[in-house]
């Protein structure tokens, strides 16, 4: 019982920790699942969705207070309606794709061969990313195109493959289409609301998750840490990335995407 409260913390921890940053947090726990193991494949799928749903209370409450200010803005003022329509929009493409290619994904590509060459890839992206002298004409996620939300939301689509980091793709194509790296960052928030609350609905409806009395602390303490890292993420990461950008999750992906090869290659 002790040994399985330590791993839902860990995993738990690595879940606040990687989901809003550009590093895929499903790709970290798939390494962390596959190296340390996850021994009832039932109550691993539950606890998966349950954590994911603890980083999404961080992200909202943080948000609160502006998801409010933009809901009751939505019937009184034509900026906050176009941007709710921009956040719809982006989000469309990962539901449909989703949808249809969602299965096909997770038979297939959720391996830690695949994750540990992607995060390898996506590090090196964003390091070109940081060295371009990219031009920035957006300083404010509300204020963007309606085409430049699409663009965005078709480039999150690349991060169904595990490894790829929904927020990495989100915010490389952002600053790509000319939004500054706060900007990026924080949009990529917005997007994460209905894209991570979508996924987490559709897993709890296939899953058909569900919790017995002897698992509920594990569960309870995966989705609290899950829950207090996340909060201190969203918290922490504009501000960061606004001063030192994004190089340190570019080595990082690199870092562990290689040591992750290592020890598959040595089978480990």
């Amino acid at each position: 019982m002790l040994f399985d409260i330590v791993k839902a913390a860990i995993l738990g921890i690595v879940e606040g920790l990687t989901e809003y940053i550009p590093v895929s947090s499903t790709g970290h726990l798939l390494l962390v699942e596959h190296f340390f193991g996850f021994d009832d494949e039932d109550f691993g799928k539950t606890f998966a969705i349950l954590i994911q749903f603890g980083a999404i209370l961080a992200l909202l409450s943080i948000y609160f207070a502006r998801l409010w200010k933009l809901a009751l803005g939505f019937f009184t003022h034509a900026d906050d309606r176009r941007f709710v329509l921009g956040i719809l929009i982006a989000f469309l493409p990962a539901a449909v794709i989703g949808a249809i290619a969602g299965g096909y994904i997770k038979s297939y590509l959720f391996n830690p061969w695949v994750v540990s060459v992607t995060l390898i890839l996506g590090g090196f992206v964003l390091l070109w990313v940081e060295r371009q002298n990219l031009e920035e004409r957006y300083d404010d996620a509300q204020n963007m195109p309606l085409m430049t939300y699409l663009i965005i939301g078709i480039c999150q689509c690349v991060a169904m493959i595990p490894g790829v980091s929904r927020s990495g793709a989100t915010i490389v194509s952002a600053m790509l289409l000319g939004a500054d790296r706060r900007t990026a960052a924080e949009f990529s928030f917005w997007l994460a609301m209905p894209t991570m609350a979508g996924a987490f609905a559709y897993d709890l409806y296939k899953s058909g998750a569900s919790m017995s009395g002897d698992n509920f602390i594990i569960v309870a303490v995966g989705f609290i840490t899950s829950f207090v890292f996340g909060w201190f993420i969203v918290k922490t990461f504009l501000g960061y990335v606004s001063r030192h950008g994004f190089g340190l999750f570019a080595w990082w992906r690199i870092g562990v995407g290689a040591a992750a090869l290592v020890a598959l290659t040595l089978g480990k």
